[in-house]
């Protein structure tokens, strides 16, 4: 049986790709508090806490454009629109939970606010 070859620069761009849009401030908060369930922005907007508005449509776009989350209109009146995971969303799910108990481990605690007062 052969052995599976290493590419690094296939990795290093796998990586690159993966932390250029999660490692954005308050993109991986979004995608965890969305986990639960379906929000509306005002909903989402409270549930994470610290964020403006700007910064909250612009990663909401960011994260659908990607295809990890899904904005849905709901038909009115009052016409609704509300955001999800998709299942790519949803599969990424395990990997966040693992990279957060991986940092609570090993790394130092240097902020009370996850989002670091940024947006």
């Amino acid at each position: 049986m052969e052995a599976e070859q290493h590419h690094p620069a296939a990795c290093d761009g796998a990586l690159s790709k993966a932390f250029g849009l999660l490692g954005k401030w308050w993109n991986g908060v979004i995608l965890a508090t969305l986990q639960h369930g379906p929000l509306g922005f005002a909903e989402l907007r409270r549930a994470v806490e610290g964020i403006s508005d700007s910064v909250l449509s612009e990663r909401l776009s960011e994260l659908s454009a990607a295809g990890l989350a899904q904005r849905e209109v709901e038909p009115g009146p009052p016409v609704a629109v509300r955001y999800r995971l998709t299942p790519n969303g949803t599969a990424l799910m395990p990997i966040l939970s693992e990279l957060a108990g991986w940092a609570s481990r090993h790394l130092p605690d240097t902020s009370t606010s996850w989002g670091g007062g940024r947006g």
